[in-house]
């Protein structure tokens, strides 16, 4: 009798939480966040209110905004969603972390609201019925004085994401047209001016960055780094952002247009706390290459200069270079050049992978200029070898000068092709591409 041979068992799918432990875990983070919601925002009225040089920023054009008074409707609506959306949740773990977005949108625009108070400037005319009662309610503890960031709309951009992937079809379709109407009634209610609107949604998205759907926290495990190149690059990228926040700063007594400036301050701030020691988790990069939709947002001034960055040192340079047995080095592809090869290796923690790329493709996303981890090295080299069984592979990162030469030359001393280290960057050097790494030169080649 032949016994058939057991493989080991499938894994099981997790077990599903009891709804009851959800909806409690939500209903207790309720009974936090709406005292301090009420408490904290009426202290920051209540504060703005003591002081008689509250100023407003209010372009010309926004005085034919008309006001709409049944838009207080979907305004009021937001209201109903905050709940929801904590109570509709799939784990505990997805409840804390939409409670820690909301909890962020609320310390940030409060802070803000303290530091410096805006006020609204239009006086809404008088409404009767079901919108007269709503702004009636409205107006006894919402005051004009917190304005940017509008905590509406950072709540919005909250609450959309929370629900965006899981209504589909004609309800998805509805879902984003309502999200629309509240972010436009900040406006036709005269509740807000037009710079609270990006300012909000700025926030929002870092609420939703710091606290991400999947994946770790950017800021678990954090330790302050060890190595002084780490500790410069930090520092430089701090310095720099500290630049654009005050020109944004000094720039909006000029001209409020200059607040844009707050965008990349705020993408170089998460730059430099890579640096400093979260490391590459910050870019929020998934495994297939593509990024989370904050990470998106919010780094998308960083990318743009990455990106110009990389032009500007290979334009000159063939976009790959061969170096041995069906593997490439080279500098972050576009979809044509990727889709030439059968597998592309991602290691630019800090670009995303094109949109329309059919070939396979891999991210081990790594920090520009730093020495990967080792376990992230590991996973390169294996990488590299399995990838070969699928086509020609592709090793990337930015420029292709060191994240990707260092991996190509781990992977040709592991597998015995350059027995040494100074060996694989001769190899390597020999391929014309410039390459920069941190490797003992002193062995014998």
């Amino acid at each position: 009798m032949v016994l058939p041979v057991l493989g080991p068992p499938a894994p099981s799918a997790p077990a599903r939480e009891p709804y009851a432990a959800i909806a409690l875990r939500a209903a207790l983070w309720l009974a936090i966040l709406a005292p301090f919601f009420y408490a904290s925002y009426g202290f920051a009225n209540w504060l703005a209110s003591q002081r008689d040089d509250v100023g407003s920023i209010l372009f010309a054009w926004e005085r034919n905004i008309p006001f709409i008074a049944w838009t207080i409707v979907p305004y009021w609506s937001i209201n109903l969603f905050y709940g929801l959306s904590l109570l509709l949740n799939d784990t505990k773990r997805g409840v804390d972390r939409l409670a820690g977005r909301y909890l962020t949108a609320q310390i940030v625009a409060v802070a803000c609201f303290i530091l410096f108070p805006l006020t609204a400037t239009f006086v809404r005319p008088q409404t009767s019925g079901l919108p007269g009662f709503m702004f009636a309610v409205l107006g006894g503890f919402d005051k004009p004085f917190n304005q940017a960031p509008s905590l509406h709309i950072a709540l919005l951009v909250i609450i959309w994401d929370h629900w965006r992937d899981r209504v589909k079809g004609m309800a998805g379709v509805v879902w984003h047209a309502w999200c629309l109407l509240i972010g436009a009634s900040v406006l036709t209610t005269w509740q807000h001016h037009a710079i609270d609107i990006p300012t909000g949604a700025l926030l929002g998205f870092f609420a939703l960055w710091l606290f991400p759907r999947h994946g770790a926290l950017p800021f678990a495990g954090f330790r302050l780094t060890a190595d002084a190149s780490a500790r410069r690059l930090a520092l430089f990228y701090a310095l720099v952002a500290a630049l654009a926040l005050a020109g944004a700063v000094a720039g909006a007594f000029v001209s409020v247009l200059w607040l844009i400036l707050l965008w990349p301050a705020l993408a170089l701030a998460i730059v430099a706390f890579a640096y400093a020691g979260a490391g590459a988790k910050v870019f929020q990069k998934a495994a297939d290459g593509s990024a989370s939709l904050a990470s998106r947002v919010l780094l998308l001034p960083h990318r743009l200069g990455a990106r110009i960055n990389a032009w500007i040192w290979t334009r000159k340079l063939p976009s790959h270079v061969a170096i041995a047995d069906g593997v490439f080095l080279g500098r972050f592809p576009t979809v044509a050049e990727a889709d030439a090869f059968g597998t592309v290796i991602d290691l630019a923690g800090e670009l995303e992978r094109p949109r329309g790329v059919t070939c396979r493709w891999m991210a081990v996303a790594m920090v520009d200029l730093l020495p990967p981890p080792p376990e992230a090295q590991a996973q390169v080299v294996a990488a590299i070898e399995d990838a070969r069984s699928h086509g020609t592979v592709l090793v990337c990162c930015a420029l292709g000068f060191q994240r990707s030469a260092g991996a190509v030359a781990a992977w040709l001393i592991a597998t015995g092709r350059s027995p040494t280290p100074a060996q694989a960057h001769a190899r390597l050097a020999a391929s014309g591409r410039p390459v920069h790494l941190r490797i003992a030169m002193d062995e014998p080649a």
